[in-house]
């Protein structure tokens, strides 16, 4: 009954320890590290592009945030926890918002993730619109014939594309036509038009692919494309450029 009471009594006096506010804990870390290294903070304040105090008190999500930042290495909570020297747990109630690290593990934790401790604190930067477009009329395209093929660029205006789009008429009937396979880096997809195509591949037995069908393949195996219509076979084509 006196463990009882004493227990209830020293839970009075003693309040329970809230974790403390995303916010404090940003002031604390920039605080710290600028007393550690004012010449590198500002240096990193500079590379994010604009005031890292600010940029620190934003509404963040530690836990979502460091949780992110391991999920992006490939990370399990086992990795992430050695990399840092911190206790498996101790990184889990991190990541779920159940304990405030203090600024010694805030250190482990960033020096682990390959950080500073305010860049840990910094939102991760969100991606810019481009505002790149271009339009292609029909039969404006730039053409480019071979003996197998008859290209038409699209979006020829645009310089740096991640894709090449083109239409494409395929004049080939026979595998014979072509000197040997054509293959390239990258990804491929094509799209039929008009017509009927029997797409060869290295290692897949011949389709014959009709309008409204469609492949897609890796690019360095080698292919090739012939028309089996009666009319030459259209196709749109895209092929990936990084």
């Amino acid at each position: 009954m006196l463990g009882l009471y004493l227990a209830c009594f020293v839970g009075v006096l003693v309040p329970r320890v809230k974790p403390r506010p995303v916010a404090s804990l940003a002031k604390t870390a920039i605080a710290n590290a600028m007393s550690a290294d004012p010449k590198k903070l500002i240096r990193i304040a500079r590379e994010t592009g604009g005031p890292l105090a600010e940029a620190a008190l934003e509404a963040l999500d530690l836990g979502l945030r460091v949780r992110d930042l391991r999920k992006a290495k490939g990370w399990t909570l086992e990795q992430a926890a050695s990399q840092a020297g911190l206790a498996r747990s101790t990184l889990s109630k991190i990541e779920n918002g159940q304990m405030s690290p203090t600024y010694d593990a805030l250190k482990k934790l960033a020096q682990g993730m390959g950080m500073s401790v305010p860049q840990l604190f910094t939102p991760p930067a969100k991606p810019q619109a481009t505002a790149r477009m271009a339009v292609t009329k029909l039969g404006e395209g730039q053409g480019h014939a071979t003996t197998t093929y008859e290209h038409e660029l699209l979006a020829g205006s645009l310089t740096k594309k991640q894709m090449l789009p083109y239409r494409a008429t395929i004049r080939a009937r026979s595998m014979d036509e072509f000197d040997g396979w054509v293959r390239h880096d990258g990804e491929e997809f094509l799209y039929v038009l008009t017509g009927v195509i029997r797409l060869y591949t290295e290692f897949y037995e011949p389709v014959d692919l009709r309008r409204g069908d469609s492949a897609y393949y890796d690019a360095s195996m080698g292919h090739n494309v012939i028309s089996v219509s009666d009319d030459d076979a259209t196709l749109l084509w895209v092929t990936s450029l990084a």
